[in-house]
């Protein structure tokens, strides 16, 4: 069955919503070092830092309803890493195991020239074997090992960082 989707820049209206899906991710403490849920407010300088012309964030909708989003974000603000971008994708609950992981990265991937991307970097805890596989399969290696920097109850986490060029 084909999804039928799109993917369009996303607006500060939508921002509601693509905090919830990040909410949605965070008790399962596989996908993101935040402990506790947050808010629209605490999103609103990260939202405003995304542009559609250099690091987008990208919301997809089926029927109207936004069920993933993408950001590109600045990996370090000193000029020289300006072609190095991070990625992140979160998808919601009900939409998970899709495919949608590999949509978003094959539309990243694309448009990384017209953004002025050479790298993407993401960062994944060791233990999030999906998110792993899915940057494996589109030739993404391991760029990085960071062991037991991030304490998620109680349990030390590793990271990984992930690499590819473009």
């Amino acid at each position: 069955m084909q999804l039928a989707y799109e993917i369009v820049h996303a607006t500060r209206d939508e921002l509601e919503t693509i905090v919830e899906i990040y909410n949605s991710t965070i008790t399962s403490r596989m996908v993101t070092a935040d402990l506790e849920m947050v808010s629209v407010e605490d999103r609103v300088h990260w939202f405003d830092e995304h542009s559609e012309h250099h690091r987008p964030l990208w919301v997809m909708k089926v029927d109207g309803e936004i069920i993933a989003w993408l950001s590109f974000s600045t990996y370090n603000v000193r000029a020289a890493y300006d072609a190095t971008a991070e990625i992140s994708i979160y998808i919601s609950p009900k939409s998970r195991s899709r495919g949608i992981g590999s949509i978003f990265l094959q539309k990243a991937l694309e448009e990384c020239p017209r953004l002025h991307i050479r790298n993407i970097v993401a960062l994944v805890f060791g233990h999030n074997q999906p998110s792993l596989a899915l940057l494996r399969k589109f030739e993404f290696e391991q760029w990085g090992f960071l062991p037991g920097v991030a304490t998620l109850d109680g349990i030390d986490r590793d990271v990984v960082i992930m690499g590819r060029k473009v």
